[in-house]
């Protein structure tokens, strides 16, 4: 059997995951690699339940934070980031763990990524000005006209989604259903990896997920959330779209109470980590499913199985 390369822990949002990477990074001499599409961005700390400095200073955190809120970050962004952090990682001796709730970051990294181009700018800002004037359901139209089969598959509230597969059917050419048969290497071996999904009772993650939300606010989500809206960036940028950030930015905008915006991110917390269940159920079915209070011991058995781990502490 070849030696341990990687341990992957998913989950819900608020289900422990920061938690039990930290812990299995202490004992193993490990590195926690974000996998969270929202934790990337640098002005979201709070709002985005990252790591705390203090726990970012007791084992090494990477990925975290270093991007500005500005930058639409692509699963394309995530793996160029993340081939440079294993190098790194590796060099140093460390096991890599990683860490969040994005399934197409996990699945691109055990699976590979299609090769779609990068969609140039006029392109985008094309596709932008059409669904301004067209709405979402315009825009779902115009899809559907030269690319039935996505737009079958995809909802004209899906917003985002029918606007990537218009910019590479007008950027390349093809429908964005062709390019996903032509698939780069992953950069994981999943034979050589160890995979968890953590999947907590659901009454009990709402209730921490609400709970969350609460303690967020007291810790200084508001103000957090003030600094991005001063910034006027794009509305449909990732950031802006944070779990939170939108009935944030309305209440701050007068148009929602604070009680509505803190039930609205409690709520759309809530429907995300159902659908996070959802995903790798169906995406990742192979992942098991552990409860979070066995995870820990449940992967250090399973790390022992092989010959090797490639790194202790120090």
């Amino acid at each position: 059997m070849p030696a341990l390369d990687a341990i992957l822990i998913a989950g819900p949002t608020a289900s422990g995951k920061s938690a039990l990477a930290l812990a299995l990074a202490e004992t193993l001499g490990g590195v926690v690699i974000n996998a969270d599409s929202m934790q990337v961005y640098g002005d979201l700390r709070i709002i985005t339940a990252r790591p705390t400095p203090d726990e970012e200073a007791r084992v090494p955190h990477r990925l975290y934070g270093h991007v500005d809120a500005a930058v639409n970050f692509s699963v394309g962004h995530y793996l160029r980031d993340a081939r440079t952090v294993l190098a790194d990682v590796r060099a140093a001796g460390r096991l890599p763990i990683f860490c969040g709730g994005t399934g197409l970051y996990f699945k691109a990294l055990t699976r590979g990524l299609s090769r779609v181009p990068p969609v140039p700018s006029d392109v985008r800002d094309l596709v932008r000005e059409k669904l301004e004037r067209l709405g979402p359901e315009g825009l779902h139209a115009a899809l559907a006209e030269h690319d039935a089969g996505e737009a079958g598959r995809l909802q004209p509230r899906d917003r985002l989604r029918v606007a990537r597969a218009l910019e590479v059917l007008l950027a390349t050419g093809r429908p964005l259903s062709a390019w996903h048969g032509e698939t780069d290497p992953p950069l994981l071996d999943p034979a050589r990896v160890l995979t968890a999904f953590l999947a907590p009772d659901r009454a009990a993650l709402y209730a921490r997920i609400d709970a969350r939300f609460v303690r967020m606010m007291e810790e200084g989500a508001l103000e957090e959330v003030r600094a991005l809206g001063a910034r006027q960036l794009d509305p449909l940028l990732p950031a802006m779209r944070a779990h939170g950030v939108p009935g944030l930015l309305a209440y701050l905008s007068g148009t929602l109470s604070r009680e509505a915006a803190i039930e609205k991110g409690q709520a759309d917390t809530r429907h995300y980590a159902k659908r996070q269940f959802t995903w790798f159920r169906h995406q990742l079915p192979d992942w098991p499913w552990l409860a979070p209070e066995a995870a820990r011991d449940d992967l250090l058995r399973r790390a022992a199985a092989f010959p090797t781990v490639s790194c202790r502490p120090e």
